[in-house]
């Protein structure tokens, strides 16, 4: 059966204009929609960035598409035949390579992470900036780079802070100790939150009190502005919540209540 046409210049001429001018657009998509979307903020911002990868996909399927249609023989059999035997070849030779390809195009549909949105996988917690068909990347607030296959979200939890949202709960601990008066520490530590220049004063704020075996321990919960603050939120409400502790005259614990010749 004859399923290739028989190549010939205009067909091989044919065939490298669709592929450079997929990779030429796909380039500027990469380029130009983060960029508008940095003009944008809040789920506006989150909305652009993630039509990059689907944008991507779309541009792949019908550059591939186009050339099917260049080189095989458009009919209904050549067409299956082909596909089987693609299939059958990506199965055997690239079995985690598919799977990882499969778990990208199921990430489209169940969303478990999206362009900004602040993950963690394994340890690894950073912002998504870019997400591929085999693979996405974070960039960690060490400003590394981290690439996670797809292939992950078949057996290992994902955690998304915002989940296409702005609203990303920050946490700052305090471990004070027992003796002090509860009521006074709860009201400086919401009294901290509610001045915050990073607060997002539409969200609930928090405080959250464990007693723990060295100390009490509380947690200070409110929401930043934008998720990129909440380095900068937690350590505002570290740095204002224990100078507004001190001044109350509370006492924290030390790590080691005995002298050092001790142990």
């Amino acid at each position: 059966m004859q399923i290739l046409n028989n190549l010939n210049q205009m067909i091989i001429m044919k065939v490298t204009i669709v592929v450079i001018a997929a990779l030429l657009t796909i380039t500027l998509s990469q380029r130009i929609l983060p960029w508008i979307a940095e003009r944008f903020s809040g789920r506006h911002r989150l909305y652009v960035l993630a039509s990059v990868a689907i944008l991507r996909l779309l541009i792949i399927v019908v550059a591939l598409w186009m050339i099917f249609s260049i080189i095989i023989e458009p009919t209904i059999e050549n067409l299956f035949a082909l596909l089987g035997a693609l299939g059958l070849a990506l199965g055997f030779a690239f079995k985690d390579y598919a799977g990882s390809l499969i778990a990208g195009i199921v990430t489209l549909y169940e969303i478990p992470y999206r362009l900004g949105d602040w993950v963690s996988v394994e340890g690894a917690y950073g912002e998504v900036k870019s997400i591929g068909m085999r693979s996405f990347e974070i960039i960690t607030p060490d400003d590394t780079v981290v690439v996670i296959p797809h292939l992950k979200l078949w057996d290992k939890k994902i955690f998304n802070a915002n989940d296409g949202s702005r609203n990303l709960q920050c946490t700052a601990d305090f471990y004070l100790h027992p003796r002090h008066n509860p009521k006074a520490v709860i009201e400086a530590l919401l009294d901290t939150a509610w001045t915050s220049s990073y607060l997002q004063v539409l969200k609930p704020v928090n405080v959250v009190a464990s007693e723990k075996p060295w100390a009490t321990q509380y947690r200070l919960k409110a929401y930043p502005v934008d998720p990129r603050d909440q380095f900068r939120f937690i350590t505002d409400l570290t740095i204002r919540g224990k100078k507004a502790l001190a001044e109350l005259g509370v006492d924290f614990p030390a790590l080691y209540d005995q002298p050092l010749d001790h142990f």
